[in-house]
């Protein structure tokens, strides 16, 4: 299977002195596993969210799975989530003999329905699991109380909400623990796999670096607790380097596109995204609505046109969690947005060309319906 990744080669061509100075660097410093450019990106990662603890990982789904280890969930302990996510999400969970335990999403936002969260704790209830969805954050506060009161962990999922704040406050700084991705496609991408785990107690974070590598000191050859191979790339590490003080540059961009899609598409029909109160979005991918969604698709591809949905298939209606038990109807709002949601391109170097032939052809479809 191949991803294309949008606005890559235009990214590329733009920084491309950069990035191949960075594999350069890595080269030339005989250091190509646990070095100064992995040690240097999860200083400066955690310093730009302003926490103490930062451990870099392979990829996403590891900065999830093994964060969820550090704080100590294990089999058969429940962890709260949604729906309405990237698979890797819950992959995560499950790979831990974790069960997810999912409530459903606002059907203005598409976030954590923060409201049901308390009704579907157990006793077997570990951590609380919100995802920044599509670039925007979830109200975290009422899960941080919850947590409190209940002696649960909070890990947020950031993977797609890379400088995203809400009432000022940057997504991964409210809970235990933060995940993140840098696949090459999020607002803050790498040129391969990559993730990291922010954490506010430094136990944890020593944890995490132990199960990132097989569970050793990384001086000693000393197996404390079984981990995993999970090691943040050097030159990942040193590319992420060189490209953390344009994220913000990255993110006044997307919001710029995202501005001229609202304008273009206005009065069109169409649900376009809704910013919850306090939010600043960064637009990781631009999500859209209509009952008619597929007949829109089938008519955008005669123009040459094909956009992505995100996401077609709620993960508890997926074979491989069919074992949770959920039948359809279970997270209705989650289900019915399934039906009926796409996303835009969206990437910092779509030009305006591109936009309005985008914006045009939509308009012509939307009005025929």
């Amino acid at each position: 299977m191949t991803t294309r990744v949008w606005g890559y080669l235009d990214e590329y061509a733009a920084e491309r002195k950069d990035i191949l100075d960075a594999v350069d660097t890595v080269f030339g410093s005989g250091r190509l596993v646990l070095g100064d450019s992995m040690l240097g990106f999860e200083r400066e990662f955690a310093d730009y969210h302003g926490v103490r603890h930062c451990v870099s990982v392979d990829n996403g789904t590891n900065a999830i799975k093994i964060g969820l280890q550090a704080l100590g969930v294990g089999r058969g302990d429940e962890v709260v989530t949604v729906s309405n996510t990237a698979a890797p999400t819950v992959v995560a969970i499950d790979a831990l003999g974790a069960v997810p335990v999912f409530v459903d999403v606002h059907p203005d936002t598409y976030l954590m329905d923060t409201a049901q969260v308390e009704a579907v704790l157990t006793d077997r209830t570990r951590c609380l699991l919100p995802v920044h969805l599509y670039g925007q954050c979830v109200d975290v506060e009422p899960l941080r109380e919850l947590a409190h009161i209940h002696g649960l962990s909070l890990l947020e999922d950031c993977a797609q909400a890379h400088g995203a704040t809400r009432d000022g406050v940057l997504a991964g700084t409210t809970g235990d623990a933060a995940a993140f991705s840098f696949y090459p496609t999020k607002v803050l991408g790498a040129y391969g796999d990559a993730g990291a785990t922010l954490f506010r107690e430094a136990e944890h974070a020593d944890r995490m670096r132990r199960l990132r590598y097989y569970g050793m000191e990384e001086r000693y050859y000393v197996v404390e607790t079984p981990g995993h191979n999970a090691r943040l790339d050097e030159v990942q590490a040193e590319i992420l380097r060189r490209k953390l003080p344009r994220l913000d540059g990255y993110i006044a961009a997307r919001r710029a596109i995202a501005a001229r899609y609202a304008e273009g598409l206005a009065g069109t029909g169409l649900v376009l995204p809704a910013v919850a109160p306090g939010n600043e979005h960064v637009y990781y991918v631009y999500v859209v609505r209509h009952p008619e969604r597929d007949a829109i698709l089938r008519a955008l591809r005669e123009h040459g046109i094909e956009l992505n949905i995100s996401y077609p298939w709620p993960v508890h209606t997926m074979t491989g969690f069919r074992h949770l038990g959920l039948r359809a109807g279970a997270l209705p709002v989650t289900e019915t947005l399934a039906e009926q949601i796409f996303s835009l391109p969206m990437y910092p170097s779509l030009s305006p060309a591109t936009q309005d032939r985008v914006i045009g052809a939509l308009r012509e479809v939307l009005a025929t319906l």
